[in-house]
């Protein structure tokens, strides 16, 4: 609902940022929904590679967006400091890339020769991209809440849009380092 009230507010952009995160957003909680309520015919699925690819394409694609948020939120920071921002997309793009890349690799070692503790070390492996996420939350979400707490809250507004980026990094912050832990 919100991507189309955004498309409906502001066509002209295409597909900015805020859109894409609302369409990532949108796509790992449908396609969660649907492994949630076919779960138990997921565990039956053989060979079982496919039952870790199903549970775990979500997960990776829930990284993928809250790391776009995140990379939003660095570009708004070192634009206000008039840094560039050049590398901030490439980077984004290469992290993203290489996360997937392990990840593949590690469903084809555990396709190819099935141990424990292949599993176990793509847990280990997502536990550390759970952590990055966190700390990205906690450098950049900080950094801009901080930057945003210096300017004069005027507006209801500001003071609004302060008090969600407090909140949003508060909670990723959280929600992503007890993925991490757990």
């Amino acid at each position: 609902i919100q991507l189309v009230r955004i498309e409906l507010r502001v066509p002209e952009y295409g597909w900015t940022t805020q859109k894409v995160f609302h369409f990532l957003n949108f796509v790992v909680n449908a396609v969660r929904s649907v492994v949630f309520v076919f779960r138990t015919d997921v565990q039956r699925i053989k060979p079982e590679i496919l039952q870790h690819v199903l549970l775990d394409t979500p997960s990776l694609a829930f990284f993928t967006t809250y790391a776009l948020l995140v990379l939003f939120w660095a570009e708004i920071y070192y634009q206000a400091r008039a840094v560039s921002t050049d590398g901030l997309r490439p980077s984004f793009f290469t992290i993203n890339g290489v996360v997937y890349a392990i990840q593949v690799a590690l469903w084809l070692i555990m396709w190819w020769k099935p141990i424990h503790l292949m599993i176990v070390l793509s847990k280990i492996f997502f536990a550390g991209v759970s952590l990055f996420a966190a700390l990205g939350f906690l450098l950049y979400g900080g950094r801009l809440f901080l930057m945003l707490q210096r300017f004069p809250v005027e507006s209801k507004g500001r003071r609004k849009k302060l008090q969600e980026v407090g909140y949003v990094t508060t909670i990723c912050f959280l929600c992503f380092l007890t993925r991490c832990v757990m």
